[in-house]
């Protein structure tokens, strides 16, 4: 896997949800999440977020786009971390440039 490719497509798709908040359409990330492949929650303490897979728990109340972007473009610029890379990946898998080798 090239990690480099990886995040470029990250980064791409995120600029292009950030663009559909902006229209006023649906992002794909919040669509991947309502469709439970992945979820964005507060930590605990509430002092950050946490990327995990699977769908939302009951009760939790969803992280803003605006916020989530912020805090997802950051890691994803600073992280090497394939798996965290790999997850966010998956929420954009029906993108023309998604690679199967990313799985």
């Amino acid at each position: 896997m090239n990690t480099d490719e990886l995040r470029r497509f990250v980064l791409d798709r995120l600029a292009e949800d950030e663009q559909r908040a902006a229209a006023g359409e649906l992002p794909l990330l919040d669509e991947a999440e309502g469709r439970g492949r992945l979820r964005v929650t507060r930590s605990d303490d509430g002092s950050g977020l946490l990327l995990l897979p699977g769908p939302t728990q009951s009760g939790q109340d969803p992280v803003p786009f605006p916020e989530k972007l912020g805090l997802l473009r950051a890691e994803v610029e600073n992280s090497d971390d394939e798996a965290l890379l790999g997850l966010l990946a998956r929420a954009y898998d029906t993108h023309h440039a998604w690679q199967e080798e990313w799985l």
